[in-house]
């Protein structure tokens, strides 16, 4: 007999045969008769042990050790006692695999253990629902997104992972040893994004991996992280970024909503689906408005994490939504983004915005220079080697439409979308300063 699901079995007719399997989660034995709690994927059946039935086994099955794997095959039968509204009366138990004891991590214990013990045993974490839950949301967050770019006639794109040059410069580069040459890892699929306006995709967009081997370790960075990023070409200006990528945002959060109902109730999270247009506060007026709030800084303004955050709670209270751009950005504070298009009758400004959420910044992005000779400028004034850059450079010299696009961290998408209190609570297995493994 092949093993179901208990949710399959949850519709099965009263004293059907079926078999089940999953993790022991809790036993109680009272004595002549025994409760075993087993877990599955789709939620928690309840096993009834008879010591009169079950009286050359039952024992050894009610001292089984806690998150062993069994398979338990017996009669379904209807009850309003369970989460299921079913239990199981076994026929044959079969433990697959029996678990040390102590575990090193509770499953299902009321007391948290602390982020490190929890991380060195991921895979013992990620048992517990609520773990399981965030993926399952991060999964239909990843659909909506495909949906949104499938709609928009995107090509999906795969760019490389190993190197020979940043997309934004060296100081946040991993080196490998890559046979006899130097190489890194991608921080970033900007370079190879162009190129690919340069041979007319138009419209492209990635989802996969990216390394900054940034030195320091906060609640929304981590070393290695999940990057979506779309590039188009023939456009007027910045704004025709600025609303793909509202509608972008727009559109993910509404199918994942649609499609998570459960999910969100169960861990007790609301979805604001933002109106559209988007607001959108210059630069200056952000620094204006920490200004009026107290700020002061010691050389030139900046907006970082407190002041990004200050700025939301303001957008919040003012505009009640927590999505807003800033724009504008002095190209100073842009200076590492050595292709992005400054103003005609500024140039002191870019044409770049940050899309905040929360108070995070959750996407930058803009329209990029496509003229050879501006670039190679802006290049030179960064103090960047163009010869690093040659094939990248020459893709410009042949044909290179207007265009631009974003990059968005999807782990912190999930984080605001969740309220997270840390990013690598929304990644699998994080990697950051402190961790290689598992």
């Amino acid at each position: 007999m092949k093993r179901i699901q208990a949710i399959e079995a949850a519709e099965l007719e009263e004293d059907a045969k079926c078999k089940l399997g999953g993790w022991l989660q809790e036993i109680k034995n009272l004595g002549g008769i025994a409760f075993l709690k087993i877990r599955d994927r789709t939620g928690v059946f309840q096993v009834v042990l008879s010591k009169e039935e079950m009286e050359d086994s039952f024992d050894e099955a009610v001292n089984i050790s806690r998150e062993s794997v069994l398979l338990v095959e017996g009669k379904k039968k209807d009850t309003d006692q369970t989460e299921l509204g079913f239990e199981l009366h076994p026929i044959s138990i079969k433990v697959e695999t029996e678990a040390e004891k102590p575990l090193p991590l509770g499953v299902v214990d009321k007391v948290d253990a602390e982020m490190g013990t929890r991380f060195d045993n991921r895979f013992l974490d990620l048992r517990k629902k609520e773990k399981r839950l965030i993926f399952e949301i991060r999964k239909h967050l990843l659909d909506g997104l495909r949906d949104f770019f499938t709609k928009e006639d995107f090509v999906e794109i795969n760019t490389p992972k190993i190197v020979a040059a940043g997309a934004e410069g060296g100081a946040t580069l991993f080196n490998v040893e890559y046979y006899d040459s130097e190489a890194y890892l991608a921080q970033s699929p900007q370079l190879y994004k162009q190129m690919l306006m340069a041979a007319g995709f138009e419209r492209v967009f990635e989802i996969a991996p990216a390394y900054r081997a940034e030195d320091f370790d906060t609640i929304r960075h981590t070393s290695e992280f999940i990057s979506l990023d779309f590039e188009i070409s023939f456009i007027e200006s910045s704004n025709d970024i600025i609303d793909m990528t509202s509608y972008m945002i727009r559109h993910a959060l509404s199918h994942t909503v649609d499609n998570c109902e459960k999910q969100l109730e169960e861990l007790g999270v609301e979805i604001e689906i933002p109106e559209y247009p988007f607001k959108k506060i210059p630069y200056r007026e952000c620094i204006s408005i920490l200004k009026d709030k107290g700020f002061k800084w010691d050389e030139e303004p900046t907006i970082g994490t407190e002041e990004e955050k200050i700025l939301g709670e303001h957008v919040r209270d003012e505009y009640e939504t927590d999505f807003f751009f800033i724009t504008e950005f002095p190209t100073k504070v842009k200076e590492g983004t050595f292709y992005a298009m400054r103003k005609e009758y500024d140039p002191s400004l870019t044409t770049y915005f940050d899309l905040e959420y929360k108070g995070q910044e959750l996407v930058s992005g803009g329209q990029r220079e496509h003229r050879y000779e501006m670039l190679v400028k802006q290049m030179e004034e960064v103090g960047l080697d163009t010869e690093v850059f040659q094939t990248y450079l020459d893709t410009f010299k042949y044909g290179m439409p207007t265009h631009g696009g974003i990059g968005l961290g999807l782990d912190r998408l999930l984080q605001q979308m969740l309220d997270l209190p840390n990013i690598r609570e929304a990644i699998l297995f994080p990697r950051d300063t402190q961790r290689l493994e598992p």
